[in-house]
């Protein structure tokens, strides 16, 4: 009788004490979901007082509030479908990204560009344009500036697109827009990277290289860079299309 009472009792206790782990697990789940929303939200609201508050006065402007506007957006639309840590992080690089097309509007407009922002590995690792290039690709012209310009309205605040850096900079036109949606790159955006990129100072090598060899160069480094070059030569082969981009038209 004593031995079925103890067992009993420990049987109880390890119930008590499961349910009490559980508990506190799910408890701390929470909080930290909790913690990376309310952070996802202050970068969101922020964004949010910037796009309200700021009036582009030229083309180069107004085309960075558009797409501080679109992030805002965007954000917004994930922030409502947040339900782990991951998600909310996500709303928090939207908001980011975002903000970064805030700055681009402010600087197009001679203002000061604000606070700085937290840096992304990937974005610092794609460089930035550091000179003006026109480019002719496919009897299509590309211009690239770190500065913007009539012919340079669409800003890119840097990073990693498809598995390949896009640096930071003015554009003629958002031609890594296709790929961000499709996440692969056209055969032919090769040429433009090479003819664009190809030796400019502020840029990685891997820029302006075939994604092959890119791949191959980051395999040897050691970094990581081989599975993303190696990956995207094969959705370029899969994709085989010319500079149209998959019908893009640059009216973005």
């Amino acid at each position: 009788m004593d031995t079925a009472i103890v067992m009993i009792v420990l049987v109880a206790l390890v119930v008590v004490g499961a349910v009490y782990l559980l508990r506190s697990h799910a408890a701390s789940k929470q909080r930290t979901l909790d913690d990376a929303k309310a952070e996802a939200r202050r970068w969101l609201e922020r964004l949010g007082g910037q796009v309200l508050n700021l009036t582009g006065t030229d083309t180069a402007s107004q085309q960075a509030v558009a797409d501080a506007a679109e992030r805002y957006n965007a954000a917004g639309s994930q922030m409502e479908q947040a339900e782990t840590v991951e998600q909310a992080r996500l709303v928090r690089e939207t908001a980011l990204e975002g903000l970064y097309y805030v700055r681009a509007a402010r600087t197009a407009m001679g203002m000061d560009p604000g606070p700085e922002l937290p840096t992304d590995v990937e974005r610092e690792r794609a460089g930035a344009v550091s000179e003006h290039r026109s480019v002719d690709v496919e009897g299509r012209t590309y211009e690239a500036s770190p500065e913007p310009g009539q012919n340079t309205p669409h800003y890119y605040p840097g990073g990693r697109v498809a598995g390949r850096p896009v640096p930071q900079g003015w554009y003629s036109e958002p031609w890594w827009k296709p790929a961000l949606v499709a996440g692969a790159w056209g055969m032919g955006s090769m040429l433009l990277f090479s003819a664009m990129f190809s030796g400019m100072a502020g840029v990685p090598a891997e820029a302006s290289m075939d994604p092959a060899d890119a791949g191959a160069d980051g395999a040897d480094a050691g970094d990581g860079g081989g599975a993303d070059g190696g990956d995207m030569g094969g959705d370029m082969g899969d994709m085989g299309g010319g500079m149209d981009f998959g019908g893009f038209d640059g009216g973005f």
